[in-house]
């Protein structure tokens, strides 16, 4: 495992920007405060499922999983039943401007209104970075933390899920690269680096403008430790008469999958 550096060096296999505006990691963790996790409601007496019952439903649910599933004394199937902390979207407000992928980006014009404004952006922190030439990020970032969401620190350690991310974002023109990810997965501290991931996609102009870009990774036996996954994006805009034409980005998501 690695200590955070204060400015850490943009990962393997990733395309820097043109020479007036240089790729920057943002800001080293520590992280972002995770969300806090409400506590779940429980069940009505006269529905509360068996334990046996429980754990064949998330079986069923996930399939043959290729691991144990052993779990420890504090933990029952019954809570994980309502928690369901494997093969969903643990990111909150993934989709925060209602934009569907399945259609083009819909056109807009430039804005004046702060982004907070557009849509539900709870969960995320958001900031701006300014660049040359009228242009700057817009930086989002949330942290997960995978105890909260029901995940226990044996399965994370000794099975070593799959972590997947996912990014959708607009391809708007507005430069050669418009959208950067960066992906941690972090110790209990939120400082310590266990695995992480950077990607900055540099779009070929070819095909209609507005088209919509996947990217994403897969976290795979990366070591024990992993409590946090610190997601953060950058989308490009740029200044024009009568406000800020922006980069949208939309169905982000962080999700753990038992491996085959």
């Amino acid at each position: 495992m690695e200590e955070v550096p204060d400015s850490p060096a943009l990962g393997g296999g990733m395309e820097a920007e043109g020479p007036a505006e240089p790729l920057e990691l943002p800001p080293s963790p520590p992280s972002p405060a995770a969300p806090e996790t409400p506590e779940l409601p429980q069940l009505p007496e006269p529905q509360q499922p068996t334990e046996a019952y429980a754990r064949q439903l998330l079986l069923d649910e996930w399939g043959s999983p290729g691991c144990s599933l052993e779990l420890p004394p504090r933990l029952t199937w019954k809570l994980l039943l309502l928690r369901r902390p494997l093969y969903r979207n643990l990111l909150r407000s993934p989709n925060p401007e209602g934009i569907n992928i399945y259609e083009p980006a819909p056109p807009t014009g430039p804005t004046q209104q702060p982004l907070e404004t557009l849509g539900n952006f709870n969960g995320w922190h958001i900031r701006t970075e300014k660049l040359q030439r009228d242009c700057s990020w817009t930086v989002k970032q949330q942290c997960v933390d995978l105890l909260a969401q029901g995940l226990w620190e044996e399965l994370l350690d000794d099975e070593q899920p799959d972590v997947t991310v996912m990014d959708w974002y607009e391809d708007s023109r507005l430069d050669a690269c418009v959208y950067e990810l960066h992906v941690w997965l972090l110790a209990a501290d939120r400082r310590t680096v266990i695995a992480q991931h950077h990607a900055a996609p540099r779009t070929s102009g070819r095909g209609p403008a507005g088209r919509w870009v996947q990217v994403s990774h897969v976290f795979r036996r990366y070591g024990p430790g992993v409590r946090f996954v610190h997601f953060l994006h950058k989308t490009k805009n740029r200044m024009e008469p009568g406000g800020l034409r922006r980069t949208r980005v939309t169905d982000s998501s962080v999700s753990v999958q038992l491996r085959e």
